[in-house]
Parts: structure tokens; sequence; C-alpha cells
């Protein structure tokens, strides 16, 4: 009876992860949506568009920090290093919609795996057998596919397609390194407390990069109802995106959630689908294949 019922319940943990890892990835992928239809509105100002997530982030998660009166458990230029980073990353990867289809930023995302395993590798003391390193070895090799793609070999997409991949490649390292560091304060430390200290520092950043370098670009924009909504949809995705990961993190290997991603793919080609804008070439849907095969293979 207690063998049964210690089955029944890895089962259904395992249920629970694998569906959360779905909805995660759902949101993500609309996140991912959003950014490119407000490239597409002629609008470029991706801090801004990252401002409005962790402002929600700040406001929510900050209220139920200062209602609880409690110290920091983590000194606060930590925090200010991960939303630092955070910002960046998410810089890096909305900028590339402004050069790069939205199937190549998709499928170049997978890059975080690989970044993933090293820093874990590096700096948590992580062990991975030799199947996850083939299968990261495997998930790099396909994304090479993609840059092929985009060089001109069979492919199309984006005005600036490479300059787009490698913004997408950099902002996966900066993204790889925020997780890496927001798992370790959701393990080891408190969640509530690390949303909100994301979202203020992660705030003050981009208010300070704003000031910098996008002025002029938002001077620039004719608002309509359109871009208001694109701009609503794209904070609200985000902040479930980041509401939700610290569940995942708590409950799931790290490594495992991120291969879960792996269907955001799947998810971006609805998307397309639905309205009729998708142009996949062969490269990309060998890609597509390798992530989820490899997906398979580490699950």
């Amino acid at each position: 009876m207690n063998s049964w019922w210690r089955c029944n319940e890895a089962s259904l943990r395992t249920l629970h992860v694998l569906l959360l890892g779905q909805v995660v990835s759902f949101v993500l992928a609309a996140s991912g949506f959003t950014s490119s239809f407000i490239a597409d509105l002629g609008v470029d100002a991706p801090l801004t568009q990252s401002f409005f997530t962790y402002l929600c982030l700040a406001l929510v998660n900050g209220s139920i920090l200062l209602y609880r009166r409690q110290r920091l458990q983590v000194s606060w230029y930590w925090y200010l290093f991960l939303g630092f980073i955070d910002v960046q990353g998410n810089y890096l990867v909305n900028k590339a919609f402004q050069y790069s289809s939205l199937t190549s930023v998709a499928l170049l995302d997978c890059w975080t795996i690989p970044w993933v395993i090293i820093l874990t590798w590096i700096f948590l003391g992580t062990r991975y057998s030799i199947w996850q390193f083939f299968g990261a070895a495997l998930c790099v090799a396909g994304l090479g596919l993609v840059l092929l793609s985009d060089a001109g070999v069979g492919g199309e997409g984006g005005s600036r397609p490479l300059l787009g991949d490698t913004l997408v490649i950099a902002g996966t390292l900066c993204i790889a390194m925020s997780n890496v560091g927001e798992e370790f304060c959701v393990k080891k430390k408190d969640r509530v407390e690390l949303m909100s200290m994301l979202g203020l520092f992660g705030l003050l950043v981009s208010v300070c990069e704003i000031s910098i370098v996008e002025l002029k670009s938002l001077e620039s924009i004719e608002w309509s109802t359109e871009i208001v909504l694109a701009f609503v949809g794209f904070a609200l995705s985000n902040f479930l995106f980041y509401t939700l990961v610290p569940f995942l993190l708590k409950v799931s290997f790290h490594l495992s959630h991120w291969w879960s991603f792996s269907s955001v793919d799947e998810s971006f080609l609805t998307f397309q689908l639905i309205l009729d804008t998708l142009e996949v070439t062969a490269p990309r849907l060998v890609t597509i294949s390798v992530a989820k095969s490899i997906q398979r293979l580490n699950e």
C-alpha cells in the first residue's frame, strides 16, 4: 500500500511539473509573439517593454514583502547584479525582433540550455550525465542550421538576420545567468523577496538605460490602441512568466524545466499558422525536429 502511494505520488508530482512547464512555455511564447508584433508595428523600444513587467513585479511582490516586514535574506547588491543581468538579457532578445524573424528568435532561444549546463556545472556544482551533454551538443549543432538559414543558405527572415541571431545568443547567456541566480535564491531563500527585488532593481536599471538610449525612440512613437494593447499583452505575459518560473524551479531540476521550454517552438508555430505568417524553411523544420528529439532523450 505504501509503495503504491509513493508511486502514485511521484507520478502526480511529475505530471504537475510537466503541466506547469507547458503553461510556462505557452506564456513565454505569448511574450515572444507580442514582442515580435510590437516590432512589426514599427516600435523600437525593448527596454520600455520590460519596464512595465518589472513595474508589475515590484508592485505586486513588493507589497507582499512590505506587509511581512521582514529583513532581506540576500544582500541588496546581489539583487542589483541579478536585475542588471536580467534587463540586458531581455533587452538583447527583444531587440533581436527588430532584425530577425520570430521563428529564428524562438529557436535560438534554446541556446539557453548549453549556457545553463555550463553555469550550473561551474557555480552550483551540478553534475550531468553523458546523455545530457550529448543532447546539449546536438542542440547546438541543430541551432547551427538556423544560423546557416539566416546567412542565406535556403532561408528567410528579418532585415539583418545574422545581427538578430547574434543578439539572441548574447541575450540567452544573460538570461541563463539570471536564471541560475534565481534558482539559487528560490531554493535557498524566499521567492517573494526574489521577485520583488528583481522587479525593483530591474525597474531602476531600465529607467536609467531608457533615459540614455531610448528616449528618442519613445518620442517618435505614434501611440495607438493597437500599440498600447501590444505593450499590455507583453507586460502581462512576461509578468506571468516571471511569477510561474520560481514555482517550476522549486519543484523541478533546473535543466528539466528548460527542456520543457522547447515546446515554446510549437506554440510559436501555432501563433504564426493562425495568422498565416509562417514561412518555415527546411533547416528550421530540421532544427525543430532535433529539439523535440533531444527533449525526449533527456526526459
